[in-house]
């Protein structure tokens, strides 16, 4: 090798040592120190990234081997727009966020009895409001309780952004796909105005008439399935957020409550968490807190 080319890498004799061991180039590795420098981090990212390459190129020989029209008819359409604008984000959070879930069941027979008799106070009819208006004011009063989940990390910094602000992200499910608007403020709201909220950005999206920057700047998620069927799931984290809470269909069933089985509602919950600042017993602690608010406190009819 040529005194030149020697002079243009900088890196000292131990990190050379380290890449002879691995057996890679030096001269290939872009070093990020001052002036070009390579360090050993530079040589272990270039040894991961090389070898995450070569995995990508034998899936894609794996995957190309065969086409799937010679196995029988088949209709190739292409990914939807907003499907092509979430794959990338979705896979950064499953990637780079240790995602733990936690499993529960709310008892919401009270809640339910409660909101299928709420009336107009002036027409006397009755007055529809959804499940998730109460999930979410639920939601809000265990954010207030434990910030941490209403948080933020900045790994650059080594920094935890803890948010003031109550902005309730809502997975709503359109025919372009799915989209994360946000129910502003939720903290100042009641029932029937989060209630009003929730149509007005579903039908937004729906119509592809809702600001981009709605889908930024919330505090925690909700994904909810309960109008589709289903109980429990792993929801993926919306990044930066901490945390999203999965809502399945409550269903009603026999509960051994006092020596004796009861009928009562039941509402399954999937709780994902980044498990980097929360803790499983955190994750309890909120689940609980949960349970309670939806539960047999009443709490919720404070929000009226």
């Amino acid at each position: 090798m040529s005194e030149k080319k020697q002079s243009i890498i900088s890196a000292s004799p131990k990190a050379r040592k380290f890449a002879r061991e691995l057996g890679a180039d030096i001269y290939q590795i872009h070093g990020s120190q001052r002036e070009g420098r390579v360090s050993e981090d530079d040589i272990r990212s270039f040894i991961k990234a090389s070898l995450s390459e070569k995995v990508t190129k034998k899936q894609a020989i794996v995957t190309q081997e065969y086409d799937h029209s010679e196995f029988g008819e088949v209709d190739i359409q292409p990914i939807p727009r907003i499907k092509k604008i979430a794959r990338p984000h979705l896979v950064k959070s499953w990637t780079e966020i240790p995602h733990v879930t936690q499993h529960d069941e709310v008892d919401i027979t009270e809640m339910e009895q409660f909101r299928n008799s709420l009336r107009d106070i002036h027409t006397g009819e009755i007055v529809k409001t959804t499940p998730l208006s109460f999930i979410i004011r639920a939601l809000v009063k265990a954010l207030i309780d434990f910030p941490i989940f209403n948080s933020s990390l900045d790994i650059a910094n080594e920094k935890i952004i803890l948010k003031k602000y109550f902005h309730i992200g809502i997975a709503v499910d359109t025919p372009h796909g799915l989209m994360v608007p946000k129910i502003r403020d939720a903290d100042r709201k009641d029932i029937n105005t989060i209630s009003s909220d929730l149509k007005r950005v579903s039908e937004a999206c729906k119509n592809l008439k809702i600001d981009k920057k709605e889908f930024f700047g919330g505090s925690m998620t909700i994904s909810s399935l309960g109008g589709i069927g289903g109980s429990f799931f792993t929801p993926i984290i919306n990044q930066p957020e901490v945390a999203i809470l999965g809502v399945g269909r409550s269903e009603v069933k026999q509960v051994f409550i006092g020596g004796k089985f009861e009928t009562r509602t039941m509402l399954p919950l999937s709780l994902s968490y980044d498990h980097r600042i929360i803790d499983g017993a955190d994750g309890a602690r909120f689940c609980k807190h949960l349970r309670e608010s939806l539960g047999k406190d009443f709490a919720y009819k404070l929000a009226i």
